[in-house]
């Protein structure tokens, strides 16, 4: 249970923005762990989406800026990358605003059991087409494949699943 410090901060945490996609936060990405009070020290921990995210040092600084400017004098933000992160964590509304920005959200869990599914077609984030193809494995991060929608004819980001 949080104590009502740890709660205010985990909301002033949960807020900061990803800097590679500003509509979601890290809290819908699921890269926000926890926050915690260790004695007079507060704890953020965040989880990357990849060991080798360029990002992570940015939201580090932005979290602890966050976290200062909401008058917290003592701030840590832990990196953890086990359990690695995947995009079960992200929130539905993430995964929403992802699509209203153009980017294909992930289909599917990345943890399963049993049978692995498999994607048969990514639908377009601007046209709703299923008539897609992979350009690229690799978008404008590694955490995203380039896509190009054979209807409209637009090339869109797809948030792979992790």
């Amino acid at each position: 249970m949080l104590s009502s410090v740890e709660s205010r901060a985990w909301e002033v945490a949960a807020a900061v923005v990803d800097p590679e996609v500003p509509v979601l936060t890290i809290a819908d990405l699921g890269v926000l762990r926890s926050v915690r009070a260790e004695g007079e020290t507060l704890v953020a921990t965040i989880t990357p989406t990849y060991s080798g995210c360029p990002a992570m040092d940015t939201i580090r600084d932005d979290v602890e800026l966050a976290l200062a400017a909401a008058g917290f004098a003592h701030v840590r933000v832990d990196l953890v990358l086990s359990p690695a992160w995947t995009t079960d964590w992200m929130s539905e509304d993430g995964k929403r605003k992802l699509e209203e920005y153009g980017i294909a959200p992930p289909t599917g869990r990345a943890r399963v059991r049993g049978p692995i599914p498999l994607a048969l077609a990514v639908r377009c984030p601007r046209c709703g087409s299923l008539n897609t193809r992979e350009v690229s494995r690799f978008g404008s991060t590694s955490c995203k494949s380039l896509f190009e929608c054979r209807d409209c004819l637009e090339p869109f980001d797809h948030f792979k699943v992790h």
